[in-house]
């Protein structure tokens, strides 16, 4: 059995990546009152770290800072640390995104925020490393500065929150439409996203690049209603680029978080549940509009990922998997060229050109594969029929992607989440109706039972998360409005009464724990 040096209070949590946590130096507290009534009694400022298992940076800052012992004990000597999975608890993860952005510090994870002992927030970042690199300050000098100032200056720092807070609440006043949104605004907004279009690749503005599904969404409707081929081009281009792209996982298929280049060609390579959901709808719906099989085909086989890495043999999605295995960011799915001729054999020489594989590689002399020749300049450089390539390319694929198993995996967290397990039974329902393969009406409905039996309690209510037997946290309003939506497309496509019942009572639900009765709209989380 594994001997620690250190054990804190994460190790009484579920989340994989708090429990990624307990053993650090660090005297770790989860959210809650206790950490803070210990700040009051200490009067000393709050740490508060918010990161989650996939995020590469998190896993830096935690072997260069948080494993450190002399800067752990800075932190247990002037602070008291919380520690926080954002994807627990993604409303106390926006509230303090928010007041970092206002400081004018950026956002994103993992996100460092000071507080006073009442939780507000006076300074921020992202991430913050052990010696001044990167532009910078270096961790522990960030740590004495607000130490500091929390002694020394405890009013100004009060100040700062007011400040923060007024401008917290322009942001959220409320706002009078004379006429409602109506359909400019929609061929408004489709006109802005594409004056960010990037021809030459695709997708919209320069590196880092998402996948932008919501705004590729948005102008497939825009051209269905328009007849709007710019924004049609603009899909499939960007569509074709992603799939074709290292971005996409071209051995088993699902989509990195983003690319780091504009090209699509070097992701960061962590595979998100709710990503992949949302990108093989927008594939599928151009399908539906092109009847190209090229974008059925990268649908199912995103699809097919998550049943086969991604599924609780009860039903249910996991969170994500880790860019990182062995330590080393994407080491599970790069390869040399060497390897790769030994595993292909005699057909080496077509399915590296297909992928795209050289001798000195293009990350870190390792190869992303990516689709680097059509298969008609194929056709032409190897003299061979096409039917003939095609088979030695998938039988290259089936031979890489066995070797690839016997490597050691990224980290997979296996909390199931009720929003990110909503939109993926409205992709699984999605893609029964473009394909009319029971399989994936199966997988939505084995998923919707089990989030009905395993998160949703009597009297109405919503848990957030589950994990190994366990539910907890109050449900979120995407987590309601998200699985109501699916709960609908379950009956329209089954007809049983079940569904319907389900997702009336989840908007009742709905409407009576997060409406805005005053303002209108609806809190993105419950009143307390």
């Amino acid at each position: 059995m594994e001997q620690h040096k250190y054990t804190n209070r994460l190790i009484n949590e579920t989340s994989p990546y708090l429990l990624h946590h307990a053993h650090n130096p660090v005297d770790w507290y989860p959210w809650g009152d206790e950490a803070f009534q210990k700040a009051k009694e200490e009067d000393k400022p709050v740490l508060l770290s918010i990161g989650y298992s996939a995020c590469h940076w998190c896993h830096v800052m935690e072997r260069e800072s948080f494993e450190n012992e002399e800067i752990a004990g800075l932190m247990n000597r002037n602070f008291v640390s919380i520690k926080v999975d954002r994807e627990e608890m993604p409303d106390i993860d926006e509230i303090y995104q928010y007041a970092v952005q206002i400081l004018g510090k950026g956002g994103g994870w993992p996100l460092t925020v000071f507080l006073t002992p009442g939780r507000k927030p006076f300074f921020g970042g992202t991430y913050f490393p052990p010696e001044e690199r990167y532009g910078q300050q270096a961790f522990p000098e960030v740590l004495a500065a607000v130490s500091d100032a929390y002694r020394e200056r405890k009013l100004a720092l009060e100040n700062t929150f007011e400040d923060l807070k007024g401008v917290l609440k322009r942001l959220s006043e409320k706002r009078s439409y004379v006429n409602g949104l109506n359909i400019t605004d929609v061929v408004n907004a489709a006109a802005a996203i594409l004056r960010d279009y990037d021809p030459s690749h695709g997708g919209f503005g320069s590196a880092p690049k998402f996948p932008g599904a919501l705004q590729l969404s948005l102008l497939l409707k825009n051209y269905k209603r328009n007849n709007d081929s710019m924004s049609l081009e603009a899909i499939e281009n960007t569509l074709r680029h992603m799939a074709e792209g290292g971005i996409y996982d071209q051995l088993g298929g699902g989509f990195h978080r983003y690319s780091v280049d504009e090209r699509w060609l070097i992701p960061h390579f962590e595979k998100m549940l709710y990503d992949n959901a949302i990108i093989s709808r927008v594939y599928l719906d151009v399908f539906k509009v092109t009847k190209d099989p090229f974008y059925r085909r990268i649908a199912e086989e995103t699809l097919n990922y998550l049943l086969r890495d991604m599924h609780h043999s009860d039903g249910g999605f996991y969170t994500s998997e880790d860019a990182d295995s062995e330590g080393v960011e994407g080491k599970f799915y790069v390869w040399s060229k060497g390897e790769m001729a030994a595993i292909l054999n005699n057909d080496s020489d077509i399915v590296m050109r297909f992928f795209g594989v050289t001798d000195e590689g293009n990350f870190d002399g390792e190869n992303i594969l990516h689709i680097d020749r059509g298969l008609r300049a194929l056709a032409h450089e190897f003299d061979r029929p096409d039917d003939e390539l095609l088979e030695i390319i998938a039988k290259g694929r089936e031979k890489l992607l066995a070797k690839r198993e016997e490597r050691e995996r990224p980290f997979k967290d296996t909390k199931i989440i009720a929003s990110w397990n909503g939109l993926a039974i409205s992709a699984f329902i999605d893609a029964y109706k473009a394909t009319g393969m029971d399989l994936y009406i199966d997988a939505a409905a084995k998923t919707t039972g089990f989030i009905m039996s395993n998160l949703w309690l009597p009297g109405g209510r919503l848990l957030h998360v589950w994990k190994d037997g366990a539910a907890k946290i109050k449900g979120n309003l995407d987590d309601y409005a998200f699985l109501a939506s699916a709960l609908l497309e379950m009956f329209e496509v089954t007809f049983d009464d079940r569904y319907l019942r389900w997702a009336e009572e989840m908007t009742n639900s709905m409407i009576d724990i997060f409406r805005d009765i005053d303002s209108g709209g609806f809190f993105s989380a419950e009143s307390d």
